[in-house]
Order: C-alpha cells, then sequence, then structure tokens
C-alpha cells in the first residue's frame, strides 16, 4: 500500500470511529450499521462469523448477542483470541473444517455473517466471480446450520451474476435484499446481502 493510502485511511472517519471503539477493523462500523438498520442480533444468539479475521465482525456480534449469546469464528487466518469469542482454525469449505465447526455448534445458528473477500486481482469481473463463489458457499453452508427463522448476512460484489445470487438467496428466506452502509465507500462495489426468515 502506498504513503497515499495510508494518509487517506488515517483521515477516513470509520477508520477513526473504528479506532477509538478499540475495533479490529473498520468492517466492524459496517457490520454496527448494518445491525441498527435491520437489527440482525439479539440478546443469546448463536452467531458464526464465516471468514472472521480479525476479528472486528465478531467484536460487534460478541456485543451484540450479550453473555448469553454465543459467537464461533472460522477463518483460514490467524485469529488474535477475542475474550468470549470461540475460534476455529481452516477454511469452512473444507467437508472436516465444516464437521468440526458443526460439533461445536451443538444447535443451528441464528445468525451467520460472512465478510470474505477474495484476493483483488484488479479485474473487475473476475473479483466479482470470486467473490461470489464464496458468497455462494457461504449461502450453502447457512442453508444447512441456520434454524428455521435464522438471518444470513453476506459480502458481495455488484456485477454480473449479483441479481442471480440475490434470487437464490430469496429461494430459502422469506426476505433477502442488497443493503449498502454508509461506511462502505461509495467508490467500492461493495455490498451486502442480508436475508432473513430461513425458511
Amino acid at each position: 500500500m502506498g504513503k497515499a493510502w495510508v494518509k487517506a485511511r488515517r483521515h477516513d472517519r470509520f477508520y477513526r470511529a473504528a479506532k477509538k471503539q478499540a475495533y479490529r477493523s473498520r468492517a466492524a462500523i459496517k457490520l454496527s450499521q448494518i445491525d441498527r438498520r435491520i437489527g440482525l442480533f439479539r440478546e443469546g444468539d448463536m452467531v458464526v462469523d464465516l471468514g472472521a479475521s480479525p476479528g472486528g465482525w465478531s467484536q460487534v456480534a460478541r456485543e451484540r448477542v450479550g453473555a448469553s449469546g454465543r459467537v464461533l469464528a472460522v477463518d483460514l487466518a490467524p485469529f488474535v483470541p477475542l475474550e468470549g469469542v470461540e475460534f476455529l482454525r481452516g477454511d469452512f469449505q473444507d467437508p472436516k473444517v465444516q464437521a468440526q465447526l458443526f460439533e461445536r455448534l451443538r444447535r443451528p445458528a441464528d445468525v451467520i455473517i460472512s465478510d470474505m473477500s477474495p484476493k483483488l486481482s484488479g479485474h473487475r469481473a473476475v473479483d466479482v466471480a470470486r467473490a461470489l463463489d464464496l458468497a455462494e458457499a457461504a449461502l450453502s453452508f447457512g442453508v444447512r446450520a441456520l434454524r428455521p427463522g435464522g438471518s444470513l448476512l453476506v459480502k458481495v460484489f455488484q456485477g454480473d451474476g449479483y441479481r442471480e445470487f440475490l434470487r437464490r438467496v430469496s429461494e430459502g428466506f422469506k426476505a433477502a435484499k442488497g443493503i449498502k452502509p454508509g461506511a462502505s465507500s461509495a467508490s467500492s462495489a461493495e455490498l451486502y446481502v442480508v436475508a432473513v426468515g430461513r425458511i
């Protein structure tokens, strides 16, 4: 990353807000905004955070579900321990890792969240397709792991395939839509699909 990018980030109000609240990432502000808008979390919820590192989303989820809730985070990347968050290291798409996830869950999840993003190539069509592949994997897992009435939140990029993905999500939930929190850069193709009421 260049010096200009680092300087711009330091002046970003959402980056500063995340630092002030001791969140591990700016993305935590996005999840907080989404939750305030749609009421994603409830006290006592069981939440699974896919691709959780560095842990900003897990922090927000932990705050919102309270002491009676649980947050189970999974990622291939290292994860500095967070109080009240259980961590499983591995690729959630690996059947062995999924088996471990289900063992740890012990009951269907209330909410599954995924802020996973592919390593960006700079080629928009390629990046959109790779992001949708990750979103599809999160949806596939969510369909199996969520309780009836449960919710899914997953990051995608707008582009070819997005509408079709939204349609597939809608088939398994009572309602699904794409939302862009204020903390998302206006120039970014990033979008979050939120689906509620697992059928």
